[in-house]
């Protein structure tokens, strides 16, 4: 369509067009410059705008807080390229690039967050942005140094639980806050203080909302569908975790623990709900100058236990889903081996999944599974005048092993996976980057064996034990302005992807037990292989975008995957333009957004709902001051003030799961 093929071009030459304006007022620029923030998860430690490997995207602070949705994905859907699967509230993860599930590798404080969201689009993601001090997402290749599952990309989500610093004075953060769409309550907060040289953190929340309110069918067209008000798509959620370091001059030891217990409900005909709990504990070391000549040895390791019950309307438990891991990391770090700094490390990983029926104890759907893996990794980053380059490289061991009894073959996968990227600064506060890198990716559990019926997505999914690894092969290109009060950045990518593993849905109708029935509530989806194709682009152009006065920020974005000569790959996201305009002064603090998504016609052969475009249109308006030795932010925000019937081209559910209406959020948060 038009759209698509002159989105790029108009953003470039919108960008373009600010080089005579930052010229104009560079002067001024040198005065208000942006401090950076430092990307933990890369491996080098980099701040935001020197990212070769990858474009990253960092929210924090006053940003983070007014982004905040009841879930991961939600929270992260209007940044650069990044969308969500949007199946009700309690459960919406990140896509990224138009990839999804275990092609994002969701992280937290650097090692996975061990959940099975990336199974399937009702599973939530355990982890709290509202407890987060920092939230990550990059995309493209460096992920891959994260694990075979980080193809598209990954986020790392940043909680500072296990303090690497002594606070001088006890600091911390509390907020509480309520919305009208859905009679949201919500309370977070964390502290962080010190006794002698041992370093503290404790961080907790707690949210509960009623069932969300709808513009207005939750079916368009359909007169007996729900009416204003979405059944099951409630939430309840609560989190704590408490973290301790010996922080010496040496560097320093910790560990934390975290407890999440979460209670959402699936907002499809069966009205189903699930009860998630996790148990997490974390140990992580920094040593500084371990060894001759490297700088730093990081040891990390986490233990998780995760368990959810999907349960019918009445309370009927159905499948327990199960997940214990082990996962470590020890990295070595150098700097100026003849002008090369870098990373070298090793990771592991031991997972225990099982998928149980509630009333026999059978695996209906996926066999119990054992998987490990074993990686070895680098990174290597040098300055070569004006061009800083950068390699990368991965070799991971991967093997499957399901339960005896149920017969099927152990499956061992070798992955090699490397990059190389650099970036150009042609002149001051202007680069030109380019990465190259190759990506593979082993079959997951239930790609491989699945062979059962599943809820929540009504399909009754059949694996292929014969899978062969993924290989992806990156371009990315990418232009920027990184300084000054006017800035920009543009991206470019296309991913060539032999063996792409997707979910072919039929038409054919099954009955619970497989058999083939007219009137069966289940649709058979079968995992198969194709050559597949993703390619896109984004844009941004901000002016301002932290400092007082007036600010601004436009951007685009969008990406299109093909399976080769078998049409489009499913829940494509839609083209996007988004603009934000803010004025801060004085304590204030006032931004408006539009996120315009346009009608999404690029359908897979089994996809027959085209999804409308719509026009989000948001206000917050925030005012801080000082009270005692404390920092208070009084905020409000207004969401979908048009009262747009939005619906997900990326949801499962999107014919029937349209997004919250017009409502309020409204809070207070103090700061110490």
């Amino acid at each position: 369509m038009l759209f698509q093929r002159t989105l790029l071009s108009r953003m470039m030459l919108t960008a373009m067009a600010t080089l005579a304006t930052a010229s104009a007022v560079s002067a001024y620029a040198q005065s208000n410059s942006v401090s950076t923030v430092t990307v933990t998860a890369n491996p080098l430690g980099k701040d935001e705008n020197m990212q070769i490997l990858t474009p990253a995207t960092v929210l924090s602070g006053p940003d983070l807080r007014s982004k905040l949705g009841s879930s991961l994905g939600e929270t992260l859907s209007s940044e650069l390229g990044v969308t969500a699967s949007g199946f009700g509230a309690g459960a919406s993860r990140p896509i990224i690039r138009g990839l999804e599930g275990p092609r994002v590798k969701i992280l937290q404080n650097g090692m996975a967050v061990a959940d099975v969201s990336s199974l399937s689009n009702d599973h939530a993601v355990a982890s709290e942005s509202a407890t987060a001090q920092q939230i990550e997402i990059l995309r493209g290749p460096a992920a891959l140094l994260y694990g075979s599952g980080a193809i598209g990309g990954l986020v790392n989500v940043v909680d500072g639980r296990i303090p690497s610093s002594l606070s001088k004075e006890l600091n911390g953060e509390a907020e509480v806050r309520y919305g009208t769409v859905n009679q949201e309550k919500n309370v977070s907060f964390f502290l962080d203080g010190s006794s002698g040289n041992i370093a503290l953190h404790l961080d907790g929340n707690f949210r509960d909302t009623s069932n969300y309110k709808i513009p207005g069918l939750s079916e368009l067209g359909n007169p007996a569908s729900e009416r204003g008000t979405l059944s099951s798509s409630f939430t309840r959620e609560s989190s704590l975790g408490l973290g301790a370091s010996l922080i010496q001059a040496w560097g320093h030891v910790g560990a934390s623990v975290q407890t999440m217990d979460d209670h959402y409900g699936i907002p499809t005909a069966e009205k189903s709900f699930i009860d998630l709990k996790q148990n997490r504990y974390d140990f992580d070391a920094a040593i500084k100058a371990p060894i001759a000549n490297f700088d730093l040895l990081s040891i990390k390791l986490a233990s998780s236990d995760y368990k959810h019950t999907e349960k019918q309307e009445d309370g009927t438990p159905l499948t327990n889903f199960s997940n214990k891991s082990l996962e470590s990391r020890i990295s070595l770090s150098h700097s100026n081996w003849s002008g090369w700094d870098g990373n070298w490390g090793l990771q592991t990983e031991n997972t225990d999944f099982s998928a149980l029926s509630a009333s026999t104890g059978r695996s209906d759907t996926v066999p119990s599974t054992k998987s490990s893996s074993l990686a070895a990794f680098l990174v290597e980053q040098r300055n070569f005048g004006d061009v800083l380059a950068s390699a990368g490289a991965r070799i991971e061991k991967i093997k499957r092993t399901p339960e005896a009894q149920y017969a099927l073959p152990n499956r061992e996968f070798t992955l090699n996976s490397g990059s190389l990227g650099a970036l150009w600064t042609f002149s001051k506060g202007y680069g030109f980057g380019t990465s190259l890198s190759l990506a593979q990716r082993a079959p997951t559990t239930e790609e491989l064996y699945s062979n059962g019926p599943h809820e929540s997505t009504a399909t009754f999914d059949i694996g292929n034990n014969n899978l062969k690894i993924e290989k992806s092969r990156n371009l990315e290109l990418s232009l920027q302005k990184t300084s000054g009060i006017v800035r920009w950045k543009i991206n470019a990518f296309i991913n060539k992807v032999d063996n792409y593993v997707y979910g072919n849905v039929s038409d054919l109708r099954l009955a619970e037990d497989g058999s083939p029935d007219p009137d069966g509530e289940f649709t058979q989806r079968d995992w198969k292989q194709a050559a597949a194709t993703i390619r896109g682009g984004e844009a941004e152009v901000s002016y301002n975008y932290h400092g007082e006065g007036w600010s601004a920020r436009g951007f685009a974005d969008t990406s299109r995957g093909t399976l080769d000569n078998l049409g489009n790959l499913p829940l494509q996201a839609a083209n996007r333009l988004g603009l934000d305009v803010g004025y801060k002064q004085a304590g204030w603090k006032t931004t408006l957004n539009v996120l315009h998504a346009q009608n999404q016609d690029r359908l897979a052969s089994f996809e027959h709902y085209l999804t409308p475009a719509f026009t989000k249109l948001d206000l917050s308006v925030a005012y801080s001051h000082p009270y005692l030795n404390t920092q208070v932010t009084w905020f409000m925000q207004a969401k979908n003030l048009l009262n747009q019937d939005i619906r997900l081209a990326t949801s499962v559910l999107k014919e029937t799961v349209p997004q919250a209406m017009r409502g309020l959020i409204m809070g207070v948060r103090a700061s110490f």
